[in-house]
């Protein structure tokens, strides 16, 4: 096998090993303490992007944490929002 074909192989197995530990970390995300079913994990490149929306800043961190820890080596980049959950302050003005 030439040095070319060896790289490939070896970056197709990456890519391969890559997609098995994402859905690793979305099994963990729906079935672990978090219970997270709104953020989609979407492989770019050889980096890994987070989107959703989640009920907290403290959720968005343990789901980033999360992902750091299974996918190290890995650059994760987080596009999460945390809901507002505050209290409206004033009363809505209804027409």
């Amino acid at each position: 096998m030439s040095e070319h074909a060896a790289r490939t192989a070896a970056g197709a197995g990456g890519a391969q090993n890559l997609d098995y530990r994402v859905a690793h970390l979305a099994d963990h995300l729906a079935a672990g303490d978090l219970g997270e079913l709104g953020v989609r994990i979407e492989i770019r490149g050889e980096a890994v992007l987070l989107t959703g929306t989640v009920p907290s800043v403290q959720c968005r961190d343990d789901i980033l944490g999360l992902a750091r820890a299974e996918l190290p080596g890995t650059p994760v980049h987080c596009d999460i929002v945390a809901a507002d959950t505050a209290v409206p302050d004033h009363a809505e003005e209804v027409e």
